[in-house]
């Protein structure tokens, strides 16, 4: 079966809007275009990334990047319970605590990110790995 990984706002904002870590970003989404891993994230991070990408693109073109991060990416949801335990737990930033929580209740095997602090707070059940440490990793 396919690797679950979770993608972090800050790989699909490399991704759509093509900064330094563009090339890191596509590789990890051609995986998961090619079948080769199933990706998830949640409605929260496609609100972040939105709220982004209406500033630089507009509101028709982001329309359009979303959908098609949609046909390939999943979104998944927090449950209340998951919520607190986030909340509840030694993590600093309330968003990436949500996001990390959230992924490890739906048995996520790879959170992708580029966050130092979040990698640094991260239990070995769901590992955090930087998409070009993801990409070394699942290319063994």
């Amino acid at each position: 079966m396919a690797s679950k990984i979770f993608l972090d706002v800050n790989l699909l904002l490399d991704f759509t809007l093509k900064r330094d870590s563009y090339n890191e970003a596509k590789q990890v989404l051609d995986l998961v275009i090619a079948g080769k891993i199933q990706a998830f994230t949640t409605s929260s991070i496609l609100h972040i990334t939105g709220h982004y990408l209406t500033k630089f693109y507009g509101s028709d073109k982001t329309k359009e990047l979303l959908l098609m991060i949609l046909m390939e990416v999943t979104l998944i949801d927090i449950t209340h319970e998951t919520a607190i335990v986030a909340l509840s737990s030694k993590f600093t930033d309330i968003e990436d605590a949500l996001q990390y929580f959230t992924a490890i209740h739906h048995k996520i095997d790879y959170f992708i990110s580029r966050d130092k602090q979040l990698k640094k707070n991260g239990i070995p059940t769901l590992p955090v790995y930087t998409p070009q440490e993801f990409i070394e990793e699942f290319s063994r």
